[in-house]
């Protein structure tokens, strides 16, 4: 097993959050640094603003670069939005030699035909994640290199996007000193650090409720089938509040985050909270049952949104394991019971897992898309997707500063 050293950019709606983590042979991930900042210029997952953007991510990678005592060059970066898209498609290849094993030149040369699917010529291929292989006919092979045969096909999903939104998010990066290794979607992501492989196995829906979206991703057979991301998230729910209690944003959401709760019913009808509110009286009194109304109206709104897309691409009787929760807006209080009930399936609530070093702030479903980037970049390397090493894009703060210093000498101003 190889190892290095790797870095993710997770841009959302709310937040940036850069992680640094080390991969050691037969160890599980060891998270180096964190840096978190306010997203400024960001709707929904895009840049609208690029400057503001690239400040905040260059505000986000200083933190981690000094948690971590590296310098960051290159990072995965995780991209989400309701511009994302996504289709089934097959590839097949003949292996012209009966008498050798299939090999890894076979499965790329099937995984380049796969890619070759009538898009729009505004999209690009972000991804194109093979489900499973049939080799000469036998079904769902997981690994078909050492295999015998003379016909290969790979079922793969394919995920494109936007070019233009692309090219943005990649330029507000890069104009912040960090060069894009690859994009990763945030619902790959955030699955890849929160489900279970039994899971993923007996059929599981994913919902990763952030600020501005909600990302989705159907796993059937151990497989991503469908992929989605809705325009709906947990801003919608403080927005909800504003207009329902006539307060400040802030207010809002310092209500929702900490007297907020998602079955009503559960909240005793004579509480009261203080808020600030808008008027002459700066702050007012409300029932803490009415703030939880607001918000199971939205959540329940919610889980219709993703029980639809679902039934799209799947009958949700195969979805054993059921739906399982992840991001910001996850960390609402009774958000399982409810979507339990709204959407039929069994459901809980997930964190990333499987972490060491400096993971008390990432043991969080805030942070499922930001450790899922990394943890998909790893596991794609050593998988030797990613065709070449990442390069060496964190050097030892010190060194960085004496090479620094060098360069100043070096080069006369």
């Amino acid at each position: 097993m190889k190892g290095g050293v790797f870095a993710s950019i997770d841009v959302g709606t709310t937040k940036i959050c850069t992680v640094v983590g080390e991969v050691l042979p037969e160890q599980p991930l060891r998270i180096l640094g964190v840096g978190i900042a306010a997203a400024n210029g960001l709707n929904r997952g895009m840049v609208e603003n690029l400057h503001d953007a690239s400040e905040s991510i260059r505000s986000s990678v200083e933190q981690a670069e000094r948690s971590s005592g590296t310098r960051i060059l290159s990072a995965h970066v995780g991209v989400t939005g309701s511009h994302i898209s996504c289709l089934n498609n097959r590839g097949i290849v003949a292996i012209p030699d009966r008498e050798r094993p299939i090999s890894q030149d076979d499965v790329s040369r099937v995984l380049d035909g796969a890619r070759i699917v009538s898009i729009p010529t505004n999209r690009d291929i972000i991804h194109a994640v093979p489900r499973y292989y049939i080799v000469d006919g036998q079904d769902h092979v997981s690994d078909p290199i050492g295999m015998y045969g003379q016909r290969l096909d790979v079922e793969t999903h394919i995920i494109t996007g936007l070019s233009t939104v692309l090219q943005n998010l990649t330029k507000g990066v890069e104009s912040a000193g960090v060069q894009v290794e690859t994009l990763i979607l945030a619902p790959l992501a955030s699955a890849e650090a929160v489900l279970e492989t039994e899971e993923k196995r007996q059929g599981v829906v994913l919902a990763d409720i952030g600020g501005g979206v909600t990302d989705i991703a159907l796993f059937v057979d151990g497989s991503v089938y469908h992929t989605a991301v809705l325009p709906v998230g947990g801003n919608h729910l403080t927005r909800d509040l504003v207009i329902g209690l006539r307060c400040p944003y802030q207010a809002a959401e310092d209500a929702k985050t900490l007297f907020g709760h998602a079955m009503a019913s559960a909240i005793d009808a004579e509480e009261t909270v203080e808020l600030e509110a808008f008027g002459a009286e700066g702050r007012k009194s409300f029932q803490r049952r009415r703030i939880a109304e607001i918000l199971q109206a939205r959540v329940e709104e919610i889980c219709e949104m993703i029980m639809r897309e679902v039934r799209r691409a799947v009958q949700d009787d195969i979805l054993s394991a059921g739906l399982v929760l992840t991001g910001g807006t996850a960390n609402l209080i009774g958000i399982a019971s409810l979507a339990e009930q709204v959407t039929g399936l069994p459901t809980r609530v997930s964190a990333p897992r499987n972490l060491q070093g400096l993971v008390d702030v990432l043991c969080d479903p805030a942070y499922a898309a930001s450790v899922g980037v990394l943890q998909w970049a790893v596991r794609e390397f050593e998988a030797g997707a990613l065709h070449t090493r990442p390069r060496p894009f964190l050097v030892p703060g010190d060194l960085w500063q004496r090479v620094s210093r060098w360069v100043r000498v070096l080069m006369p101003e």
